[in-house]
């Protein structure tokens, strides 16, 4: 089954998301890809939504932030704009206060994530919002923190207001949160659009590129179980699995009942809730690090 893409760009309020988004559309097109953008604003009207080509499938998500109060929204849209396009990917521009992990969760409803593959979380910084961030409130600052460390690819925007020894100092304090990632220094957000997708790679690298891909950063992971589970065995599960795992969600059965579950587990917390309807048993793993071929061996000893 073809997998649709999904690109997510995050960064802080005025970073350069919008401009971001421009530039690629426009790569995007002349590759003839077939494209749908999701675009998030906290208010009741949107500002931006103007440089979405016209032919470009657009789903606006208003008055709320797609990783909390919206984030059922998102689901919907997702899943009507794969049911009613035939997609190569979709651009998710998130506002600029959302959480990338949240942004991640809100993409990947059981009902359709094997559907979607998460190529990359893009974060975007602004220069001297970066400079200046000892002026945010605490909450500010971590979030801003937190979005270049979840990050696949950081674009360090509008440097061409910095010193050498700025951009050096720039560089040196983003790399030490996020050693993995893709850093670029960009000005007005233009990058080659190669470079920030993902996994187009020849072969000699194949490899070495899969092996990142499922074993560092924020990650999706996602499986379909064939015959009900020991709840026991699936709660020790829980207990032995590693913290890395930040969100479970999805529909499961257990072997002493004939019900469905929806599960969702959270900040440790897992909770169980009946679900009149038989759901195909799929749950979704999100988390660093994650070990997809560990995972899957773990998850088929459960089964019955």
């Amino acid at each position: 089954m073809k997998q649709v893409e999904v690109y997510i760009l995050s960064g802080f309020l005025g970073a350069g998301k919008t401009t971001l988004l421009q530039n690629i559309l426009s790569e995007e097109q002349l590759n003839n890809r077939k494209i749908a953008v999701i675009m998030n604003e906290l208010g009741e009207v949107s500002i931006d939504s103007d440089v979405v080509p016209e032919e470009t499938p657009l789903k606006e998500l208003l008055n709320g932030c797609v990783c909390c109060t919206i984030q059922g929204q998102l689901e919907v849209q997702l899943e009507n704009m794969l049911r009613e396009y035939d997609l190569d990917a979709i651009y998710i521009e998130t506002t600029g206060v959302a959480h990338p992990i949240e942004v991640l969760d809100a993409c990947l409803s059981p009902l359709f994530a094997d559907q979607l593959e998460v190529k990359a979380i893009i974060t975007i910084v602004d220069a001297k919002r970066w400079q200046d961030r000892a002026s945010l409130s605490i909450q500010l600052r971590k979030l801003l923190m937190e979005q270049v460390e979840h990050a696949d690819v950081v674009l360090l925007n509008k440097i061409d207001s910095l010193s050498e020894n700025e951009k050096a100092m720039f560089i040196s304090e983003t790399q030490s949160l996020n050693p993995i990632g893709k850093l670029f220094m960009t000005e007005f957000a233009r990058i080659p659009l190669s470079s920030i997708q993902l996994n187009k790679i020849n072969k000699k690298h194949q490899h070495n590129e899969a092996h990142v891909h499922n074993h560092l950063h924020l990650r999706s992971y996602v499986h379909t179980f064939s015959n009900p589970v020991d709840l026991e065995m699936f709660e020790q599960f829980l207990r032995e699995m590693p913290d890395t795992i930040f969100r479970i969600k999805g529909y499961i059965r257990f072997s002493h009942s004939k019900e469905s579950f929806l599960f969702q587990y959270s900040y440790g917390m897992p909770l169980y809730m009946k679900e009149p309807m038989n759901r195909k048993q799929t749950l979704v793993f999100i988390g660093e690090n994650l070990d997809h071929s560990m995972l899957q061996k773990q998850l088929k000893e459960l089964e019955i």
